[in-house]
């Protein structure tokens, strides 16, 4: 790996891991910056799943204080996304790029409509003491269904969360953020042991990527942790769109 490779993986890196940490989508970053230099996009997406990995564990270890008080709901959710990576992680392998690649821009879509409506539509099906036990079931399936496509693929992943954990849980934005970042890093880590076992990660290049998601990671919780939930929800829907428009056009 050259110098210059080097150099746009880690700020490619950084970029993604901030992205990550604040709302998510941070592959959308990485993944195009691996295929530009020549990597297969199974490849490319498998190196880059285990590169962000430890972006999104320092970005846990920012939110610290927000999950303080959340970590039994956080391991719980947690076991879910967690199975979830690693069928989505063994779908990869087994099925075409065009079996997902259809339905990704309408998931997003529904997210971001969720994302819309999420106060009012909170009202209506959760408690203000957390989550409402009649639609634990709902929030359980949609956990896990989200851990799998972020094993599959993974990009704009923490938009699925927000939308889904703000619609269930009446808490602080910046607390559903960082329950998010657990979920999402535990599909993250089960899709990457699968992509490690399987064989054919780009080791160089996923350490340039890890050493800036780290970076990343803390810069973006200390991002995060300043937002006010309505610049916050503008965030999230703004990366979705962008996130949409790069998955239809690619």
């Amino acid at each position: 790996m050259g110098i210059f490779e080097a150099t746009m993986l880690i700020l490619a890196g950084i970029v993604a891991g901030t992205m990550n940490t604040v709302v998510g989508a941070g592959s959308l970053v990485t993944f195009p910056v691996m295929l530009a230099f020549g990597y297969s996009p199974l490849i490319a997406n498998m190196t880059n799943n285990v590169g962000v990995l430890p972006g999104g564990m320092s970005g846990i270890h920012a939110f610290r204080p927000e999950l303080k008080d959340e970590w039994p709901t956080a391991v719980k959710l947690a076991a879910l996304s967690l199975v979830g990576g690693t069928s989505g992680a063994v779908l990869l392998l087994v099925l075409p790029p065009v079996a997902f690649k259809s339905i990704v821009p309408v998931l997003i879509g529904l997210a971001l409509i969720l994302i819309i409506f999420q106060p009012s539509l909170r009202n209506r099906v959760a408690e203000h003491a957390g989550l409402s036990k009649k639609h634990g079931p709902l929030l359980a399936v949609a956990i896990f269904l989200t851990g799998i496509y972020g094993g599959y693929f993974g990009a704009a992943q923490g938009v699925l969360l927000m939308s889904i954990l703000g619609t269930m849980f009446d808490k602080t934005i910046q607390k559903l953020n960082a329950i998010k970042m657990v979920l999402g890093m535990s599909a993250n880590l089960a899709a990457s042991a699968v992509f490690i076992i399987r064989g054919g990660i780009a080791w160089q290049a996923a350490g340039a990527i890890a050493l800036g998601a780290i970076i990343g990671g803390y810069a973006g919780a200390k991002i995060g942790r300043r937002l006010p939930s309505g610049v916050y929800r503008v965030l999230i829907v703004v990366i979705g769109v962008v996130a949409i428009i790069k998955l239809v056009t690619t």
